[in-house]
């Protein structure tokens, strides 16, 4: 365990914001994990994962821990179903790809989600009609406290939409170690309904799809819509999709009758958020060195050397113009830091 000094935090968030950690280590397995909380040098502590859902607005005086733990293993099998055990610091796009060369069937339409997979549950990381929790069965999760493994079932985290248990009542109170989803590998269920995969599909000349080419057609979509980070600094999609009440929809049609939705239950929709930022204007303005892009009004973008606070001040910016223009609150997805 070597704890270094003023680390440029850039390579380690998908925004690319170029902060300073006065303290950073990254730990590689449980007990360089168990070591580095337990010190008693630094007592305030920045977990980080994949990077890929936070914006940085500042310095960290903070201990940075960069959570790096790796291996996937395949934890038990019949001739239906794999149970797959993957550690917190697997990138979570080549778990997927991991998963589609053994025929493992539940997260294609997932591929391409930038993060680790330690963080996926947190998230309840979710597109084009999936979520983790679809093929959740449990994570591990070392309290920060005791330094105890807990391990939590689907039906301990209160998975909802980009929403769990580690968000809410155990928020910072657990690092996820491991989590292990249960797989297809045969008869497998196929989403192709939602968003533009069976057009994707069409145009690819496919008509029995496999999960392989539902994984494609997906990268295929995200790669025409959304910058890749390594390119364009960008965290994916900035803002959730607001759920309003049907009556609250009908008011929105009436001055917008081409307004997209998608049912959620008896009573609500949910309303693509790019398609409220678009009408307001947002989709592909730029501002110096940040901006919205120009494919998807859902994603905030640093072009170059933009500053944390210059894109948060932007994101507000997009959530006061479009709750004045619909009166719908659009919630910010990343965490600010």
């Amino acid at each position: 365990m070597q704890i270094q000094n003023n680390i440029s935090l850039k390579p380690y968030n998908t925004f690319g914001i170029d902060v300073l950690a006065k303290y950073f280590v990254s730990v590689s397995n449980i007990k360089e994990l168990k070591d580095t909380l337990s010190t008693k040098d630094y007592p305030n502590k920045l977990i980080l994962g994949g990077g890929s859902n936070m914006l940085l607005t500042k310095n960290q005086d903070k201990l940075v821990i960069h959570v790096n733990l790796k291996g996937i293993e395949i934890i038990s099998e019949d001739e239906d179903f794999v149970f797959v055990k993957a550690n917190a610091g697997e990138n979570w796009h080549q778990f997927v790809l991991w998963c589609m060369n053994k025929d493992f069937g539940g997260i294609e339409n997932l591929s391409l989600i930038p993060g680790n997979v330690g963080t996926a549950p947190i998230q309840n990381i979710g597109a084009y009609g999936v979520e983790l929790k679809d093929s959740f069965v449990s994570c591990e999760a070392l309290s920060i406290e005791t330094l105890e493994t807990h391990t939590f079932l689907k039906s301990d985290c209160n998975f909802g939409y980009r929403d769990s248990i580690f968000k809410q009542q155990e928020k910072g109170k657990y690092i996820i170690t491991s989590v292990t989803f249960k797989f297809t590998k045969n008869n497998h269920k196929l989403n192709v309904n939602y968003g533009t995969i069976t057009s994707e599909l069409e145009s690819m000349g496919i008509t029995n799809p496999t999960i392989q080419d539902i994984s494609k057609a997906v990268i295929s979509i995200r790669e025409s819509k959304l910058p890749n980070p390594k390119e364009i600094g960008n965290s994916g999609s900035f803002f959730k999709n607001p759920v309003v009440s049907k009556n609250e929809f009908e008011t929105i049609l009436q001055n917008f009758p081409d307004a997209p939705s998608y049912s959620v239950s008896e009573n609500e929709v949910k309303i693509p958020a790019g398609w409220l930022i678009e009408k307001t204007g947002f989709k592909g303005k730029r501002f110096g060195d940040y901006g919205v892009h120009k494919n998807q009004a859902l994603v905030l973008v640093n072009y170059g050397n933009a500053k944390g606070s210059d894109i948060l001040n932007l994101s507000k910016l997009i959530q006061k113009t479009v709750l004045r223009l619909f009166n719908v609150s659009i919630e910010a997805e990343v965490n600010i830091l």
